[in-house]
């Protein structure tokens, strides 16, 4: 038999075709597709966490609010015609969509033939990074603003509730946000505030700075938030605080902490930075109001945040966001990779947040007096 010295392209096995016919590489771009989405759904927690619309055929969406009416006993003889005050009282709130958000990368073809690893699969996943993390830092924004916000509706004589804001501690120090106890008693009166402006219980939840979620856990022998037979699992996986006083615990890096994004090292926050930090020692929260170039709500300046806020608890209804463009992915080809000898790479999402019922909004502080209103 005679040896073939070349191989008939028909006969190569091209695992990059559908059903053996096509682009040789309409598969691998279904790759980046689904990465790109893992990317960014594990790293928001927000999306779950509020209100979330779609907003189609138009640039912003209406939120209704009822306010409350009373009761009274009926007269015999006397029609029933409504509440002579024509209650309830009705209000609305617009969350309107910010401009395209995007984040992308350009993928050179050699680059791809020499690495040693899947490079759009890495590129991707760091794509889908950075929609989340503006994701959250605009909702849990979102959120702080309403917890120092009134209620919509203020009509006379049926004024409904506003935010609330609770003190962490009763020092002036910063550190007073990391201490355990402080937080335990924060948490229960965050509950109790809650009951009281009738908000549900379902769905409230609460997000700390990861160390101050990490020092509940250390005391988990002395505040009773976890059972004593699971103590040991606890502590050592570091996820064993479900719950305070029905407020479910989430922690992330993308809350207004102390003026910042992530931790506030030094000072007096009682938190040593640890050696190598390189550049994870707190981003400096951005100017986000409606006068930056793409926002087209209001997120609130620096300076209107202050470096007092610690942490946010709330339910469900105390932030919307629409989207107009959920997460999706856009990637070139055919005569553009040709010219640029690669690919770019695009994660896009258009999307709106703001405060809907301030009521269900907390806003955890320390210092001697809460932050402003905006």
């Amino acid at each position: 038999m005679a040896f073939q010295s070349s191989v008939n392209p028909a006969q190569l096995t091209q695992l990059g075709q559908a059903n053996l016919a096509g682009d040789t590489r309409a598969l691998y771009l279904k790759l980046f597709s689904g990465e790109m989405f893992k990317g960014f759904q594990r790293n928001t927690i927000a999306r779950d966490l509020i209100m979330k619309r779609t907003l189609k055929n138009g640039k912003s969406l209406q939120f209704i609010f009822t306010g409350r009416t009373k009761s009274e006993f009926h007269t015999p003889g006397n029609s029933i015609l409504g509440d002579s005050n024509n209650a309830p009282p009705v209000a609305e709130k617009t969350i309107t969509c910010d401009d395209l958000l995007i984040s992308s990368a350009f993928v050179y073809e050699l680059d791809e033939v020499l690495a040693h690893y899947d490079l759009r699969s890495e590129i991707s996943r760091k794509i889908g990074y950075a929609l989340a993390e503006k994701y959250d830092r605009l909702a849990f924004r979102a959120i702080a603003r309403g917890a120092r916000k009134a209620s919509p509706v203020s009509a006379t004589n049926y004024v409904e509730p506003g935010g609330t804001q609770i003190r962490v501690g009763a020092t002036t120090n910063d550190s007073d946000a990391y201490v355990a106890a402080n937080l335990v008693t924060a948490f229960y009166d965050a509950a109790s505030a809650l009951d009281e402006k009738g908000v549900s219980s379902d769905g409230r939840v609460a997000v700390l700075n990861p160390r101050q979620y990490y020092e509940l856990i250390q005391a988990v022998g002395t505040n009773g938030l976890v059972n004593r037979d699971v103590q040991g699992s606890t502590l050592q996986s570091g996820q064993g605080i479900i719950e305070i006083a029905g407020i479910k615990i989430y922690k992330s890096m993308n809350i207004p902490f102390l003026g910042k994004y992530g931790t506030a090292y030094g000072g007096t926050t009682g938190v040593t930075a640890p050696g190598n930090v390189g550049d994870f020692v707190g981003e400096t929260l951005e100017d986000a109001s409606g006068a930056q170039t793409g926002i087209n709500n209001d997120y609130g300046t620096a300076t209107e945040f202050g470096s007092k806020s610690c942490g946010l608890i709330f339910q469900k209804e105390a932030a919307g966001m629409v989207e107009s463009i959920g997460p999706q992915v856009q990637v070139t080809s055919g005569d553009v990779s040709v010219i640029y000898q690669g690919d770019v790479m695009l994660g896009r999402m258009a999307c709106g947040c703001d405060y809907l019922n301030p009521a269900a909004s907390v806003e955890l502080y320390v210092g001697a007096s809460a932050p402003s209103t905006f």
